[in-house]
């Protein structure tokens, strides 16, 4: 199963360019950036990646961003992650970045998407990976701070297929960014959202009625409500599943009671994705392996997920099918063998 999960051709749909930032890199920018980090070495790095809820990651992940100041920063960071992608196979990844993380920090706007853009292109050329870009709104913050970053992205309408909503979900509901996201839906840009990892039930029925979003990050809570189910169902809207994130967070304290399975048996169109892979364990080959692995995931199971992360991504229908015909091919070769 391993050997099939790191051959199988994929898509990431869930993905937090800051949350890929590996403790070495960090390191290294931090020293060639002059700025002090409170860890003397990547042990001490890595054992503060013990969490306890959202915030707990979401305070490091922060301070961790700090260090990224130029655009050689943003590129360095994209990059090293696109290579992750080209080694397990994943031939399309979707990266939201969080602008308001560095623009509150006085980084311009154009230098954190000029040095992710830029990586994006020459990973395609390099690596054979596409990618687009999702621009995330941070929940945290106000909804006149969201319009900012909305205005601020306009140059660069061209690099950005879709905007996002992620940080912290409690308290801060979709309801909250209803008029950015009728704004951003007015210029051409996708709206995706994540919903239900900590919120409850009622987010998601947010986020789909109130900001019409065309898929679901994370979306666990979703269970909470039979017709809730039912309607995702009926509306194909995906759900971009992050297991080993769940566990680290403790949505999901152990991955043999995550709702992946359950999901799929009720006919939801489940993607398995990392998150934020530096903090939570795992690049995606990583979350494919352990929750095939806890919920005894058959190949079958494995090609479905792969095939929904091609079928409802944000590509073009004929880069679609030309994805899936590559997935169907290693399927079958796969179980004739």
């Amino acid at each position: 199963m391993k050997a099939f999960i790191e051959g199988l051709p994929k898509a990431e749909l869930h993905l937090h360019i800051e949350g890929t930032f590996e403790p070495e890199l960090m390191f290294e920018i931090a020293r060639r950036n002059k700025i002090s980090i409170p860890f003397n070495s990547v042990k001490e790095i890595e054992e503060a990646y013990q969490f306890d809820c959202l915030q707990d990651f979401l305070d490091i992940y922060y301070q961790g961003a700090g260090v990224l100041i130029h655009e050689r920063d943003f590129y360095d960071l994209t990059y090293a992650y696109l290579e992750k992608c080209a080694s397990q196979n994943v031939r399309h990844t979707e990266i939201m970045f969080d602008p308001q993380t560095h623009t509150e920090r006085g980084v311009p706007f154009s230098t954190v998407i000029n040095g992710i853009h830029k990586a994006c292109e020459d990973a395609k050329t390099n690596l054979g990976v596409s990618s687009i870009l999702i621009m995330s709104y941070l929940r945290h913050l106000s909804e006149d701070e969201a319009f900012k970053t909305l205005e601020q992205s306009l140059p660069f309408k061209d690099w950005i297929t879709a905007v996002g909503l992620d940080s912290s979900e409690k308290g801060n509901p979709p309801s909250k960014f209803k008029n950015v996201f009728e704004a951003s839906v007015k210029e051409g840009y996708i709206p995706l959202a994540h919903a239900g990892e900590e919120g409850n039930a009622d987010y998601v029925w947010e986020a789909l009625d109130i900001l019409r979003i065309k898929r679901i990050d994370h979306g666990n809570n979703s269970l909470q409500d039979d017709s809730l189910v039912d309607e995702i169902v009926k509306r194909e809207i995906a759900l971009t599943v992050c297991p080993l994130s769940n566990r680290a967070l403790q949505v999901v304290p152990n991955l043999k009671d995550h709702p992946l399975k359950k999901m799929m048996n009720y006919g939801m169109k489940v993607t398995v994705n990392s998150d934020d892979p530096a903090y939570f364990g795992g690049q995606v080959n990583q979350n494919y392996i352990e929750i095939q692995e806890a919920l005894g995931l058959s190949k079958n199971d494995l090609y479905q997920l792969a095939r929904n992360s091609f079928e409802y991504s944000l590509l073009s229908r004929e880069s679609k099918d030309k994805h899936l015909a590559e997935v169907e091919a290693y399927y079958q070769k796969s179980i004739s063998e």
